[in-house]
């Protein structure tokens, strides 16, 4: 690697230090045994992809059970009192004390923290990748929100939630003995390529101010349409499939109430009578999605043989959908805490539809449903808990999201040797500082490459 003459690396103290900054990666549990099933190709790269493709980066990855916030926190937690970052600490105090009165009023926080923030949120459900940024390298995150992802999903048939997948409380069943591995390849058919995807009717998209489950719990229907966007999906894949009672994936126990549950009937009966997945191509030409039904499943006693993505929050209103932030498995705007603690071609597009057979009883299934895992890359704004619900959907069932590992974003990947273990913090600084230090120059490096090719004459 050649550096262009006067192009230095890292900011320094006044005694010399350096001042490390930059972007990496955490990981808290790899879920795979090698890395190349994370490793996808994307025939439209985004520029973190393409200015950053020397090699694969690191990314922190992020266990189930916390925020995408709280992963910002417990790195702050151990950079704080850390050797490493104690040259940006004491240039940022020193900065601070250069500041004016003024200056210092506006300030959120006088704590001081060392800078950190997110490149995209993953729910709590959810594992894996998560960009991340220190110091001045917060200002490249923005460079990932539209990059391509990796996601590996597991979908269970026969109910929906009130978030459409495993954490929230149900709010309906549907007959699901029909669906076979053979169907579930069938439907996903029509989810390939450049479509028009819903967002989760019951999710923290904000409409006149209040966010869309909020609506539900009180009993109300929001009062506009939220419309549906474009996304792009460029490899979406069986990996396994689980036959009924071969596989541990359950639904929730907790049901909804009563309330909560009429007006997610309305929702859902408006809902069934959307495309599942319309090409974008001919939601232009057609200036607006057409209506559709769901096609009625086969009856469970004749079943016909072999057949076929926490936190990031925005204002939906207008004719058209504003762009949005989108938590869990789509984008977030990235998130930085500097002084708080806290390609196939596209099938055409003929829509699966369905009218399912609502069951809400609380009598426990006659049998376990089957399962699904299933890969996919994506483009930004993509949400896989939609994908699980339209998938249901268009087989004539209901579905609904159980796991969700996001396995590469950008560049990012769950390489254990390029990307910081969520269990590595605990083991102290000896075990993590090394790791972070090696990642933060080889960004650097990398970076004042790319900096020296744009500025050689």
């Amino acid at each position: 690697m050649v550096l262009r003459r006067g192009l230095k690396l890292f900011r320094t103290t006044m005694s010399g230090e350096k001042i490390y900054e930059g972007v990496f990666g955490t990981l808290a549990h790899n879920p795979f045994n090698t890395p190349s099933q994370c490793q996808f190709q994307w025939q439209s790269r985004s520029a973190a992809e393409t200015n950053y493709n020397l090699n694969p980066r690191p990314a922190v990855h992020k266990p189930q059970g916390v925020t995408s916030a709280d992963v910002i926190r417990k790195l702050q937690h151990h950079f704080n009192p850390s050797d490493l970052f104690k040259p940006w600490l004491d240039t940022e105090r020193a900065r601070r004390n250069r500041e004016s009165n003024f200056q210092r009023k506006r300030r959120r926080s006088q704590r001081l923290d060392v800078k950190i923030g997110h490149g995209g949120t993953l729910d709590p459900l959810a594992t894996g990748v998560l960009v991340t940024g220190v110091g001045k390298g917060t200002k490249h995150l923005n460079d990932f929100l539209g990059c391509t992802k990796t996601y590996e999903t597991v979908v269970l048939f026969g109910a929906e939630t009130d978030t459409y997948d495993r954490l929230g409380k149900i709010v309906r069943r549907a007959p699901y003995e029909h669906i076979t591995r053979d169907a579930v390849e069938k439907a996903l058919e029509q989810f390939r390529g450049k479509i028009m995807q819903h967002p989760p009717i019951f999710s923290a998209l904000k409409v006149q101010g209040k966010k869309l489950y909020e609506y539900a719990r009180e009993g109300k229907e929001p009062p506009i349409e939220i419309k549906p966007r474009p996304v792009e999906v460029s490899d979406l894949r069986i990996v396994e499939w689980y036959e009924p009672g071969t596989h541990e994936y359950q639904w929730p126990e907790e049901e909804a109430p009563a309330e909560e549950k009429a007006v997610a009937e309305k929702l859902l009966a408006k809902d069934d009578a959307l495309p599942v997945a319309e090409s974008v191509e001919k939601a232009d030409a057609d200036g607006s999605s057409s209506s559709a039904k769901r096609k009625s499943p086969p009856p469970a006693e004749t079943p016909k043989n072999e057949e076929q993505e926490e936190e990031e929050e925005e204002d939906a209103s207008g004719a058209a959908a504003k762009k949005q932030k989108i938590s869990a498995e789509g984008d977030a705007a990235p998130s930085a805490q500097p002084d708080s603690k806290p390609s196939e071609t596209p099938a055409p597009s003929t829509t699966i539809t369905a009218e399912p057979q609502s069951d809400t009883s609380s009598e426990p299934p006659k049998s376990q449903p089957a399962a699904v895992k299933i890969t996919m890359t994506v483009s930004s704004g993509f949400y896989v808990r939609s994908l699980a619900h339209d998938l249901g959907k268009a087989l004539g069932s209901c579905a609904l999201m159980s796991s969700l590992i996001r396995s590469r974003q950008a560049h990012f990947n769950l390489d254990p040797e390029q990307i910081l273990e969520y269990k590595d913090l605990d083991a102290g600084e000896e075990v993590w500082g090394p790791k972070v230090q090696r990642f933060l120059d080889e960004w650097e490096k990398k970076r004042a490459v790319e900096e020296g090719h744009e500025q050689a004459p």
